[in-house]
């Protein structure tokens, strides 16, 4: 009797096989029943559109008003279109934008809906989601939250107007567009992000703070440096749309006062060069709300190889990500899929709101008064005067809940879930240790919600941890992993 070694491929392949003719009649939280005695077939389109600004506007991303007059890269927006068919039957749906800003503020993804609907009447509008790179060098989007010109300038609201009308074209075409496809997906490793908080010795944390100083102890918290991949062809073996999960929010030149899609425009260069300018590359950020690609130490060092390959830290970065892909794009093309499950679910989660403490609110409200008649200061005024009014909204006994759209969705042995936050790194580890998934994307920014810290950085204080940077705490992150699990679980039910 023969024994099959478990790394052999026509085992693992079988298996695979076996596990997607298992699912019969599972309808969850939005999924969709599938026939277990016949493949679905995988239906892929993609597209990407232009949403540069063609006038200049208010930068988001900053304490301070920064107007761009010029873009040193084009931003955009990528849309990857997913069915699941069975023959003349939709089995399920999904449509995925990513998009050059700094988070998809409220109200964005209603417009953007509602624009579809008409282009789209075929398609389960909740089955649409946008996420941000968190570049902060991309639009403000949102009216009252700077002192801007009032002439001069393209409006924050007249540029989310614009914007979303982009989007939404760029969706009806990948839409359109879709056809028989097959995908891979893989892993390698890059450093890009590092977690950008230091400790100190009497317990405090500052995010950027000093290392070179005698009471530094270490850095707070763990780096994730995964490089997920999803890979997508046609029918003609035409590589057309590759998705890329980094732990590490884009933004090497956040300071800058013009427009820039930070890493990811030499990352496409560099993909569109060797696999064709058709190419859709999204760019998804995992949960890094403690992450950064800004250097805490061995800051000489990163620059001497830098200066030695002749690149600036922008390409460096860039260098990492597409040697990591091309690492994994080798291995993976191997092993394509032309029938992978797709399951998608949609739920909306409730959140406890930080408990603001009296200590707190007090702090915040003389902060708040210092900046109360300064116009220049509305930013700072808004940031610490939300405290004061959570306090009180806390105190009559009507504390604020934050509901969260999640998007869970299954695409073959891949998991991929969605949040609204700055989510904490360690949040991230959490999902995807306890995932039933082979392999999990974890991607935030989905919508604005702040940053979401783990207790030990709400200890350590300072900024994106103290309780003007969050709305929700470590308590509502605890719930918002168990419930993501929950969800992700639910797409693998013969592994229950």
């Amino acid at each position: 009797m023969s024994c099959v070694r478990l790394n052999d491929k026509r085992f693992v392949r079988w298996r695979g096989r076996v596990a997607e003719l298992a699912l019969v009649a599972v309808v969850a939280l939005g999924g969709t029943v599938q026939s277990a005695t016949r493949a679905a077939e995988l239906l892929v389109g993609a597209a990407t559109i232009d949403i540069t600004p063609e006038r200049p506007v208010a930068l988001s991303g900053q304490r301070r008003v920064r107007i761009a007059k010029e873009a040193e890269t084009p931003i955009t927006a990528t849309v990857l279109a997913l069915e699941s068919r069975d023959g003349e039957n939709s089995l399920e749906q999904a449509l995925v934008v990513s998009c050059d800003l700094a988070a998809i503020r409220p109200g964005i993804l209603d417009k953007v809906r509602e624009k579809v609907k008409t282009r789209v009447p075929d398609f389960d509008l909740q089955k649409l989601f946008l996420s941000a790179t968190h570049t902060h060098t991309a639009p403000v989007m949102l009216e009252g939250r700077y002192t801007l010109p009032e002439t001069g300038i393209m409006q924050p609201g007249e540029y989310a107007e614009w914007m979303t009308g982009r989007v939404a074209e760029a969706v009806a075409e990948a839409w359109q567009k879709r056809a028989p496809g097959r995908v891979a997906w893989g892993q390698d490793h890059a450093v890009v992000g590092r977690n950008r908080r230091a400790v100190y010795a009497d317990d405090t944390a500052k995010m950027y703070g000093s290392t070179n100083t005698p009471n530094f102890r270490g850095i707070e918290g763990y780096e994730d440096h995964g490089v997920d991949v999803l890979l997508f062809w046609d029918e003609r073996d035409r590589l057309i749309a590759t998705a890329i999960n980094v732990v590490c929010p884009a933004q090497e030149v956040e300071s800058r006062s013009a427009i820039n899609a930070d890493y990811w425009h030499p990352v496409r260069q560099s993909l569109r060069a060797k696999y064709g300018e058709h190419l859709a590359v999204l760019g998804w950020i995992g949960a890094a709300g403690d992450q950064s690609p800004h250097l805490m130490f061995d800051k000489g060092a990163e620059e001497l190889m830098c200066t030695r390959r002749g690149l600036t830290r922008l390409e460096e970065i860039a260098r990492r990500i597409v040697r990591a892909w091309e690492d994994v794009y080798e291995v993976a093309k191997k092993d394509i899929h032309p029938d992978a499950v797709l399951r998608h679910q949609v739920q909306e989660i409730d959140l406890p709101y930080r408990e603001v403490t009296e200590a707190e609110a007090s702090t915040a409200r003389k902060q708040a008064a210092t900046y109360a008649d300064d116009p220049a200061q509305k930013w700072n005024y808004r940031w610490h005067q939300a405290v004061v009014q959570r306090y009180e909204r806390q105190q009559a006994g009507t504390p604020d809940i934050h509901k969260m759209e999640l998007h869970a969705l299954r695409l073959g042995d891949v998991a991929i879930a969605t949040n609204e936050f700055e989510l904490f790194t360690d949040y991230g580890i959490q999902i995807k240790s306890r995932s039933p998934a082979v392999q999990t994307f974890v991607i935030q920014l989905t919508g604005s919600a702040g940053y979401l810290p783990t207790q030990r950085a709400v200890c350590g204080g300072g900024y994106s941890a103290v309780i003007q940077s969050s709305r929700v705490g470590p308590k509502g992150g605890q719930l918002l992993v168990d419930r993501t699990l929950e969800a992700v679980r639910a797409l693998w039910p013969e592994r229950q």
